[in-house]
């Protein structure tokens, strides 16, 4: 019988969560770097670009790919011959390795999880808990895969119990189409088909702790309906034209990831979950001789591919910016920001929006008025740094505050990832401001513009706290203009027609 030691579990824990916050998958890496030389999109190849170079760093400086370093999801598979020498029972060990890895003082991971989700919703502080599911199997081992899931890309799963009769690949479509972008492409699309409700959504899940493998599945060809519906799923996603980060090109997914299982006549569950383009997950197994081993890869398996910003990028001073200045911005230009800028996301607008409904003053050193907020919840700096990852958060989230952010404050122009909402574009439209996105997926590479960092208010509030960055030369794309163009809307359909794949009318 194979005993497994508590600390063996719960350091392996720590050390796969440390090791996926800066190690991207290999396969990863490579479908995206495949992607990335076949890109014909210039804005999407740029956010590739950045994204690559981003994993590089990342993989150097040992800091994260991304400011949201996610919530803790475990699949455990422990053999029925396994025997645990533990005081603590499995949820409470990935628990420990949670904490044990999200506080490690020299690579501290940023902690997003709220407790009271339906109410207070206070921070937890060290990431803890996880979500965890377990399985007993034959055998004598532990098998792990655990995945840090990031909020952009789990917000945007979604379920259906569809009919016998109705069209998988009709809804994926537009379904995919109504997830927009914030789930920061390309990434991969992890799809459960059958069983129940529920099963059909684990299975999504769970679907997406595998290997991409798309490559090796068009040489050697399909062997089944599954694989086929991959393919097939996987070209028409691509042919949507929704491209890297929203802004239209070829490559929207490097791969889809299909689970089934048998399920009732009458129904037909169906559930997607996409990965985000700092997709982390690691699987490994415990037998009983000690703590989990990761290999790291080596730094040729990462493509030469450094970022530079766009030789016809627009640099901007955001010190004194006027409306006029603005107002020439183009839907899909390149800017380079220099200046100080303010930042804010859900928790601290919705503190913001109360205090000016109440008709209180904004804390001492919130002026909004001629700047920029940038939609940002940053990683705690270590060694040295200003700050750590600092990549935007999902902009959409914030849509149903512009108006009353533009007309109360004086705000001229948001930062953020992902497409506006027709409220948040009418508003901008109004108000003549404008709406820029930063790359998802590039948030140690973002972080090297940001020169100065402080709290300015609401400190309570931890990684959702109003800061004001200084920056240099932060590379950003014009998403919607002061007249509500959007590059959301212009880009897709410029390329969705280009590909041509699809007719419109279809989906």
């Amino acid at each position: 019988m194979t005993v497994i030691r508590q600390q063996d579990f719960i350091d392996s824990v720590a050390d796969a969560l440390q090791f996926i916050s800066y190690y991207h998958p290999v396969d990863f890496v490579r479908a995206l770097t495949a992607a990335y030389h076949a890109e014909a999109s210039p804005a999407a190849r740029d956010a590739m670009a950045q994204i690559l170079t981003n994993s590089r760093m990342a993989a150097i400086g040992h800091r994260p790919l991304c400011q949201d370093t996610g919530i803790v999801v475990a699949f455990v598979r422990v053999g029925m011959q396994v025997r645990f020498d533990a005081e603590m029972d499995i949820l409470g060990m990935v628990n420990a390795g949670v904490r044990q890895a999200y506080l490690y003082p020299d690579n501290l991971l940023r902690a997003s999880i709220v407790s009271d989700p339906a109410g207070a919703r206070k921070n937890t502080c060290d990431n803890t808990p996880a979500v965890v599911h377990v399985e007993l199997v034959k055998g004598d081992k532990v098998e792990v895969r655990i995945a840090a899931k990031g909020g952009g890309s789990e917000n945007k799963a979604v379920m259906k119990m569809l009919n016998p009769g109705d069209d998988i690949v009709e809804w994926v479509l537009k379904s995919v189409e109504g997830m927009g972008a914030g789930w920061c492409p390309p990434g991969m699309l992890g799809i459960g088909i059958g069983g129940t409700a529920e099963k059909a959504v684990l299975m999504a899940k769970a679907a997406l702790m595998e290997p991409i493998d798309m490559h090796e599945l068009r040489q050697r060809g399909p062997c089944n309906r599954i694989e086929e519906l991959r393919i097939e799923l996987c070209d028409k996603v691509n042919a949507l034209g929704i491209g890297a980060q929203g802004l239209g090109g070829l490559t929207t997914v490097l791969d889809v990831k299909i689970f089934d299982y048998p399920t009732h006549a009458a129904s037909k569950p169906i559930a997607i979950i996409p990965n985000c383009a700092a997709t982390r997950h690691v699987h490994f197994e415990l037998d009983g001789t000690g703590r989990a081993e990761f290999t790291p890869p080596v730094l040729s398996d990462y493509p030469e591919v450094g970022w530079v910003p766009a030789a016809d990028a627009r640099r901007v001073s955001l010190n004194g910016i006027t409306r006029e200045q603005i107002a020439q911005w183009q839907p899909g230009e390149a800017l380079l920001l220099s200046g100080k800028l303010l930042t804010g996301r859900d928790a601290a607008h919705k503190r913001i929006v109360d205090m000016l409904s109440r008709g209180e003053k904004l804390p001492e050193g919130v002026d909004f008025n001629g700047r920029f907020i940038y939609y940002v919840g940053p990683v705690d700096p270590v060694s040295g740094e200003v700050v750590g990852p600092a990549g935007p958060t999902t902009a959409t989230r914030m849509d149903k505050f512009v108006e009353t952010m533009l007309a109360q404050t004086g705000l001229m122009g948001m930062i953020g990832k992902a497409e506006r909402g027709s409220v948040a574009i009418d508003a901008i439209k109004k108000h003549a401001a404008v709406s820029l996105v930063a790359v998802g997926g590039a948030a140690y590479l973002v972080s090297k513009a940001i020169r100065s960092a402080r709290v300015v208010a609401f400190a309570d509030l931890g990684m959702e706290a109003i800061y004001e960055f200084e920056v240099v030369d932060m590379p950003v794309t014009v998403a919607v203009d002061t007249s509500g163009r959007s590059i959301h809307t212009i880009g897709p359909a410029e390329w969705k027609k280009r590909i041509g794949m699809i007719p419109v009318q279809q989906i």
